[in-house]
C-alpha cells in the first residue's frame, strides 16, 4: 500500500487521518507524507523519499533524531520497566536539571504534555490568588485547554469561543490582549480589578509566525504584574531549552512566577512539566490544595529520556553553536526578495506578504495561498517545512553548514515559483 492510500485508510478510522490536526495539511493541500525513519537531520517517507527535516517534531527534537544517548536511555529504561506508579531516582536527576537551567523554577512537577502543564499552572495560580480570571494573548497557543480557547480580539467581542465544544463559561472567565501590546494590558487589569489571577504569555510566539517581544515588552509584564498583585506565566514549552537552556528567561532575562515546559524537554517522548516558586507550587497535591494527578505523570522511560537530552543541552557551546547555525540560515534566506523571514535562536518561521509581523493582526495579513505553493516547491526540493506559514520550523544540533545552504538554494528556486504562480503578485515582489 502506498502512502496515499493508506492515508485514505487511515482517515477511515482516525479523524482527518492524523491524532493531531496540526500534522494534516489543510492549510496547504495534498496528502501529508507518511513517514517511517528519521536519522539525524533527516526523514524518510513510506516510498523511500528523503527529506531534510526543519520540523523537528513541532520542536522537541533539540538533538535530531535518534540521538544514540536518548535512543540508550529509552532501551535502558524499556528493559528495565515501563512503568513501576512510583516516584523513581531518575526524577530526581531531572527536577535538579530543570530547576538549574531555570533559576525562576524552585519546584517542578513533571506531567504528560504542554497543554496538560498550562492546564495545572493556570489551576495553581487560581488557588494561591484567590482569583478567577486569567489574562492572555491574542495569537498565543496554549495547547486544548478549555479556558483558553477563545480566540483574538474577533472572538472576544462575539462573546464566543474559537474550538467549539469549549465551554462558553470557561473562555468568559479569559481575557484577551494585543501581544506586544502593554497598553492593552494595562486597560484590562485596570478594568478587572482583584478578577485577575495570572497574565499567561508565550515569551516569543510560535503559532502566528515567530514573533519575539519588543524590546520592553516582557520586563513590562513584569512591571504591570508585580504592580497590580498578579501572576506571571510563561509558556516555554516550545521556547525552553530551544532559544537558550534557560529558555526565553534566559534569553530576555526576565523571571516568570510559574512556567510551563514541554517539547525539547524530553527529546522527543512524551513529556511536559510545570514549575515555579516553592510557595507556589506547594499548592499543589499532597502538599496543597490543588489536585493534579496522571497515571503515566513523570513515566520512567520519558524521564530518562529527559535526563539525557538535558545533559546534551548543558554541554559547553551547544546554544553558540546553534546561535551560528541560525545566524547562516537567516541571513540567507532573508536575501530572497519576497520572502519573510523571522526567528529567535533556533526558532524561524517563513511567508508572504506582511514586511513584519509583531502581533496577531500582521499575521491574519500572511498569504496561506503563496505558502502553500512555497512550501509543496521545497517538499520537492527535499526540504519539510511545517504545513502553515503560522507555525515556527526549528533547526537542530546535528544540522550542518551544508544543509543550511541546501534549505537557502531550495528557497531561492521556490520563491519565484510561489509568487509567479498566486495570483496578483510577481516574482520579486
Amino acid at each position: 500500500m502506498d502512502s496515499v492510500s493508506l492515508f485514505r485508510a487511515l482517515t477511515e478510522l482516525i479523524p482527518g487521518g492524523v491524532n493531531s490536526p496540526f500534522r494534516a495539511f489543510g492549510q496547504v493541500g495534498g496528502d501529508p507524507p507518511l513517514l517511517v525513519r528519521g536519522q539525524g537531520s533527516r526523514v524518510w517517507d513510506l516510498e523511500g523519499r528523503e527529506y531534510l527535516d526543519l520540523v523537528c517534531g513541532w520542536g522537541p527534537l533539540l538533538m535530531g533524531h535518534c540521538h544514540p544517548r536518548i535512543v540508550q536511555a529509552v532501551q535502558q529504561a524499556a528493559a528495565e520497566g515501563t512503568l513501576f506508579g512510583s516516584s523513581t531516582t531518575w526524577e530526581l536527576d531531572l527536577a535538579r536539571l530543570v530547576t538549574e537551567a531555570f533559576p525562576s523554577i524552585e519546584m517542578v512537577r513533571f506531567v504528560n504534555s504542554g497543554a496538560e502543564a498550562v492546564q495545572s499552572a493556570l489551576r495553581v495560580a487560581r488557588s494561591a490568588m484567590g482569583r478567577p480570571r486569567i489574562l492572555k494573548f491574542e495569537g498565543c497557543y496554549h495547547g486544548h485547554v478549555e479556558c483558553l480557547d477563545a480566540a483574538g480580539l474577533e472572538a472576544e467581542q462575539a462573546g464566543g469561543p474559537l474550538a467549539l465544544g469549549a465551554s462558553p463559561g470557561a473562555a468568559a472567565e479569559t481575557l484577551v490582549a494585543r501581544f506586544n501590546d502593554l497598553e492593552s494590558v494595562a486597560h484590562l487589569l485596570a478594568s478587572h480589578p482583584g478578577e485577575v489571577a495570572a497574565v499567561l504569555v508565550e515569551p516569543v510566539t510560535g503559532s502566528m509566525g515567530v514573533i519575539p517581544p519588543k524590546p520592553g515588552f516582557l520586563e513590562g509584564l513584569r512591571e504591570l504584574c508585580d504592580r497590580e498583585g498578579v501572576l506571571l506565566i510563561f509558556d516555554e514549552v516550545l521556547t525552553g531549552f530551544r532559544v537558550a537552556r534557560g529558555g526565553a528567561q534566559e534569553r530576555y532575562g526576565v523571571r516568570a512566577d510559574l512556567t510551563c515546559l514541554g517539547k525539547a524537554l524530553s527529546g522527543g517522548l512524551p513529556m511536559g512539566g510545570y514549575g515555579g516558586r516553592a510557595d507556589l507550587m506547594r499548592q499543589v497535591a499532597p502538599t496543597g490544595p490543588v489536585y493534579q494527578a496522571g497515571t503515566y505523570c513523570g513515566n520512567p522511560v520519558s524521564v530518562r529520556a529527559a535526563v539525557a537530552a538535558m545533559e546534551l543541552a548543558a554541554a559547553p557551546g551547544v546554544y553558540e553553536d546553534l546561535e551560528a547555525l541560525a545566524s547562516r540560515l537567516v541571513a540567507g534566506l532573508s536575501e530572497i526578495p519576497g520572502l519573510l523571514v523571522q526567528n529567535v535562536g533556533s526558532m524561524f518561521s517563513l511567508g508572504f506578504g506582511p514586511e513584519r509581523l509583531e502581533d496577531h493582526r500582521d499575521a491574519a495579513r500572511l498569504q496561506t495561498r503563496t505558502f502553500a505553493l512555497f512550501f509543496h516547491e521545497m517538499l520537492a526540493r527535499g526540504v519539510y517545512l511545517p504545513p502553515s506559514t503560522f507555525d515556527a520550523a526549528c533547526l537542530a544540533t546535528v544540522h550542518t553548514a551544508e544543509e543550511v545552504d541546501q534549505v537557502i538554494q531550495a528557497a531561492a528556486e521556490a520563491v519565484p515559483v510561489a509568487l509567479e504562480r498566486t495570483p496578483g503578485t510577481k516574482a520579486g515582489i
